[in-house]
């Protein structure tokens, strides 16, 4: 007997195994390549990412699935389940979106949803669709709800470097000389699907997160208080710890849950890298 759903996701969702497994998801893993080795995401650790930017002065590269891949993995979930969501890298950020479209429109009852977002933002939606789905709503409904929910989603994060976001194109050598010398750390913003700088904050690094935390949790009553992420691309364990605390202490949010960034995402932002993700009400 067919199951009635399965939900799908581009890795970079930054979910925890735990939360992976409670609901079978399915991760489309987006190629990494060092230099001569290629692999999956999953198959590269932080710490090879980083390794190989410092040793080379090169990012890692990353592709997206082809369409042909996607199909192939589409068909081969509708033998298992009567209906597939499969929900994307931000399509600003990556051709997933667009690729895993053109594969579903050659099928039935397979959805394929934009998140707009990345990492855990992008993690929120695929965890509300899991719960929804467990719920007993129906895969048209949860995937209205989650194209309703796609731009309440909060997603921020600070970096405590713009050397990869420059070896990655995605700022200049001047800007990123500028905050270095200036000892500023950006805050990046997801808006709209894109990545655009929203403040810099000037100091150490617990120091401006304590700062940060603070500014993106003034409002709460404005946020939903169902769960909120701490994702970070790997950062001293007494950081970690007292950005948790610091969260706890709001009194606010049912589950608060620690993930670390997947290779797709560590890729560009490089270590120490840490933000608060959050839905709006």
């Amino acid at each position: 007997m067919k199951k009635k759903w399965i939900i799908s996701a581009d890795s970079g969702f930054d979910l925890t195994p735990e939360i992976k497994e409670k609901y079978d998801i399915r991760s489309q893993n987006i190629w990494v390549i060092l230099g001569e080795r290629s692999g999956k995401d999953c198959e590269f650790t932080q710490k090879e990412l980083y390794d190989y930017a410092d040793s080379t002065g090169k990012l890692p590269q990353t592709g997206a699935l082809s369409p042909a891949v996607y199909e192939e993995t589409f068909k081969e979930f509708l033998e298992e389940a009567e209906s597939v969501i499969h929900i994307s890298l931000s399509s600003h950020i990556s051709s997933c979106n667009q690729n895993a479209t053109i594969a579903a429109s050659e099928l039935e009852n397979v959805y394929v949803i934009d998140s707009k977002n990345l990492s855990t933002g992008f993690g929120h939606l695929v965890f509300k669709a899991c719960e929804l789905l467990e719920s007993g709503m129906e895969v048209k409904d949860v995937v209205a709800a989650i194209e309703n929910t796609v731009d309440r989603v909060d997603t921020s994060f600070v970096l405590n470097t713009l050397e990869y976001m420059k070896k990655g194109g995605r700022c200049s050598t001047v800007a990123a000389l500028g905050a270095n010398l200036l000892k500023l750390k950006p805050c990046i913003e997801v808006k709209d699907g894109k990545m655009g700088v929203c403040k810099k904050y000037r100091g150490n690094l617990a120091d401006v997160l304590k700062q940060y935390v603070d500014e993106r949790l003034a409002d709460l009553e404005s946020i939903e208080r169902h769960r909120i992420f701490i994702t970070h691309s790997g950062i001293a364990p007494e950081i970690e710890s007292a950005v948790y605390e610091q969260v706890k202490a709001k009194n606010y949010f049912e589950e608060i849950i620690i993930t670390h960034a997947s290779s797709t995402i560590a890729t560009h932002c490089g270590p120490n890298c840490l933000g608060v993700l959050f839905i709006k009400k």
